[in-house]
């Protein structure tokens, strides 16, 4: 019975299970993953994330404190260079544990424990975290928040609508000015005749007077 087992002992003594921890620690750091037993990688889980966390405060405190526990200065240098830009923004949870079945031999249970963030099969998507949604209604800030906004998307229409109104008058003025100018040419058209015809009346007087002329 466990009764308070709060520590997994790993069958080793003290010095041996720290000495353990801090070698597989420095192997997961410098190649990002490992393959072990799976007590084995809860146990170093527990050990190495808070080592993680310290990283992200770059003094000179904070690597003598991983230093005592790792004793690496390789090490040191790439969880302070490199690893902890990368979980900069993670508030925790920088490991992951997947299991992979039984070992040939003694049956034990392995697993795979690696950095999360250098993942690439789970990294490969888009990194943007979607908004959260829910079906409360918004407040009255989050509404006044989102006026300007909605202004700010009917602005560029408006002007839109506008181009194509003056558009449609101008179009439209167009049109009948066309339209005009064609009446102007058949009143012109329809003009023409009429000056043509008092000469021809002319010319018919001019004829019988002379007809008159010669019967007489």
């Amino acid at each position: 019975m466990r009764h308070g087992k709060k520590v997994n002992h790993l069958s080793r003594t003290d010095s041996h299970r720290r000495a353990m921890l801090a070698n597989m620690a420095s192997s997961l750091i410098l190649h990002k993953r490992i393959t072990t037993t799976l007590a084995k990688a809860k146990a170093l889980r527990v050990y190495v994330e808070p080592i993680i966390t310290r990283s992200k405060d770059d003094s000179t405190h904070s690597r003598r404190t991983v230093f005592s526990y790792l004793q690496n200065k390789e090490v040191v240098s790439i969880l302070f260079r490199d690893i902890a830009t990368k979980v900069a923004d993670r508030p925790g949870g920088y490991t992951r544990i997947l299991k992979m079945g039984n070992r040939l031999g003694d049956n034990a249970s392995m697993a795979l424990i690696e950095l999360v963030d250098y993942n690439e099969v789970y990294t490969s998507g888009d990194s943007v975290a979607e908004k959260k949604t829910t079906r409360r209604r918004g407040s009255k800030s989050k509404k006044a928040d989102d006026a300007p906004a909605a202004v700010a998307k009917a602005a560029p229409q408006a002007e839109i609508e506008e181009e194509v109104v003056e558009a449609s008058v101008s179009e439209e003025v167009q049109v009948e000015e066309v339209q005009v100018e064609e009446a102007q040419v058949e009143e012109v058209q329809a003009e023409e005749p009429q000056a043509e015809a008092p000469a021809s009346e002319e010319t018919s007087s001019e004829d019988t007077q002379a007809e008159e002329k010669k019967e007489e």
